[in-house]
């Protein structure tokens, strides 16, 4: 047997070891510019390389992530997005979540106007979504897409999520630094006054992962010895909230069409409320980076049907519907952070988190407020003005709005 026909019927082990490389590689990278080239960009390259010259069409399913694990980690994946969700906080930030919708509608208003100049219908609907999310929504509609046997259109919105970042990321950085610099000036004049609900705010968020098993026990469970809360408990309870979520969907579906994925988001946001699940569930039951992992890998499969004149086919809609969506956010984000009384480049940074949320979001702060200033009080001043917005931002556009939004665009697909 010769190398290239053994790489063609690589073993399972093989090509796991090649695919988490091509994950390892891209962290590097990301690493090593400060995330000015998202990892994902990378993977998506390495993945092409691959499969133009001797990666098998399945390799993912043959490293042991078919259709049907990807599908049920997404059940959970979202189900477990759900639980993040605090009205409390939510609503101490009302400014951030109102720019954050305006930003989005900015996306979806120019976007539709633009795209539906130059390109279908179709087209437009698959793009929308992944511009305001994230990997989630991005599979959903390259899902529905392929279903619909649009085999272009599937690989348009994998390619959307990973384009993106390379408008968002620089903006970001370039409008939290002024920003930053802004908000400096007052603090060295003794202008700037903190806001320590926003302090205790942020503490809370970042202490959520520190908890403890008796902590992290849901008041349903309260009564329950905390060595029964077990892994497997965990992911039993966010099986039966996703079950519950596809069992309504299904029920529903003669009425009227609602993706299971949005109803898991709005079931774990229902479950974590009344104690059914704690926060993070997947987090605890050390899931959570396996999940993602095998997501991941689920993406860069969609890419095995793009061929260098596809890509060619696709770059113009690809550089005209981002384009659009940076400019219909600008415009409404700082419309309504300017009638709120929030600063334009502090309106149009939130808006800019829906192009890629979490992490993102946390690291290019953090860098803005490291190249601003060494001094520890104005860091804390810089953190507790730029971090919480920016994390509830994209919290909203990623988690939130683009799961419900690509729920509800995919049903619109005009089949081939």
């Amino acid at each position: 047997m010769t190398l290239l026909e053994y790489l063609h019927n690589m073993p399972q082990m093989v090509a796991l070891t090649f695919l988490l490389a091509i994950l390892y590689i891209g962290d590097i990278v990301s690493v090593r510019t400060k995330a000015w080239i998202p990892s994902v960009f990378i993977c998506a390259v390495l993945f092409l390389m691959g499969y133009w010259t001797f990666f098998p069409k399945d390799i993912v399913a043959r490293a042991g992530v078919p259709l049907v694990v990807a599908t049920m980690l997404m059940y959970l994946l979202i189900t477990n997005m759900g639980t993040l969700l605090s009205l409390n906080e939510l609503v101490k930030q009302w400014k951030t979540i109102v720019i954050s919708l305006a930003g989005i509608a900015g996306i979806i208003l120019i976007g539709l106007a633009v795209g539906l100049v130059f390109f279908d219908l179709n087209t437009v609907i698959i793009a929308i979504p992944p511009l305001v999310g994230g990997i989630v929504s991005a599979l959903i509609m390259s899902k529905g897409a392929a279903d619909a046997g649009l085999i272009d259109l599937s690989v348009f919105a994998i390619v959307i999520y990973v384009m993106q970042g390379f408008a968002g990321y620089p903006l970001t950085a370039i409008m939290l630094k002024k920003e930053g610099q802004r908000v400096l000036a007052k603090y060295r004049r003794g202008e700037w006054q903190e806001n320590l609900a926003e302090e205790m705010q942020l503490k809370d968020e970042t202490s959520k992962v520190g908890l403890t098993d008796e902590q992290a026990m849901p008041p349903l469970f309260r009564l329950i010895p905390a060595q029964y809360n077990t892994v497997y408990f965990r992911f039993l309870r966010l099986a039966i909230v996703a079950l519950c979520a596809y069992l309504l969907s299904t029920a529903l579906a003669p009425l009227v069409v609602i993706s299971p994925f949005v109803l898991c988001l709005l079931f774990g946001v229902i479950a974590s409320s009344v104690g059914f699940l704690e926060q993070q569930p997947l987090q605890k039951a050390n899931g959570f980076g396996f999940a993602v992992m095998a997501l991941m890998l689920f993406v860069f499969d969609t890419l095995n049907n793009a061929t260098p004149d596809m890509l060619l086919r696709i770059i113009t809609p690809l550089v005209v519907l981002i384009s659009s969506a940076v400019v219909g956010m600008f415009l409404c984000a700082v419309i309504v952070g300017k009638l709120l009384g929030v600063s334009k480049e502090m309106a149009f940074s939130i808006a800019l988190t829906a192009l890629y949320g979490f992490p993102a979001d946390y690291i290019i702060t953090n860098e803005v407020i490291t190249m601003l200033t060494n001094d520890e009080q104005e860091r804390q001043a810089l953190t507790r003005h730029l971090l919480g917005p920016m994390l509830i931002g994209g919290f909203i556009s990623v988690t939130m709005v683009s799961v419900v939004l690509a729920g509800i665009m995919v049903a619109m697909i005009v089949p081939a």
